[in-house]
């Protein structure tokens, strides 16, 4: 049976320096369960990268986000199934957001992103275009 594939886009907020980091709930694949990652989601048919940031961090945070420029995109391989996940810098409108879906968040600095258990492809995205 061939892995499910999916088209993911992630926010990668910076304020003052730091980058905001979101912890994942617990999930069915350990492999990505309570780990870190830059906040985001799939996207959908006939959605944009844009729109599909904008959706997801208001549905996963209550939070208005401004889309910048694409920073870069990866391709990662999980057990269960493939991504494809390509990242913006954003800006949010403020720092009232909420943990809807998440279990914690952090600001961090780029040369401590690496102290986190970050999911496998937000890793690779960090290794790759951020550090």
């Amino acid at each position: 049976m061939e892995k499910k594939h999916y088209d993911v886009v992630a926010a990668v907020v910076v304020k003052d320096g730091k980058y905001l980091c979101m912890q994942r709930c617990r999930s069915k694949y350990m492999y990505i369960s309570e780990h870190w990652e830059f906040p985001g989601g799939q996207v959908e048919p006939g959605e944009s990268h844009h729109e599909t940031l904008v959706r997801e961090i208001k549905e996963e945070m209550d939070w208005d986000l401004f889309v910048g420029r694409r920073i870069g995109t990866v391709d990662y391989d999980y057990e269960d199934f493939s991504i494809t996940l390509t990242a913006y810098r954003c800006m949010g409108g403020d720092e009232k957001f909420k943990l809807l879906e998440h279990l914690d968040y952090q600001w961090l600095p780029a040369d401590e992103l690496l102290t986190l258990r970050w999911t496998a492809a937000d890793e690779k995205l960090i290794r790759e275009f951020i550090i």
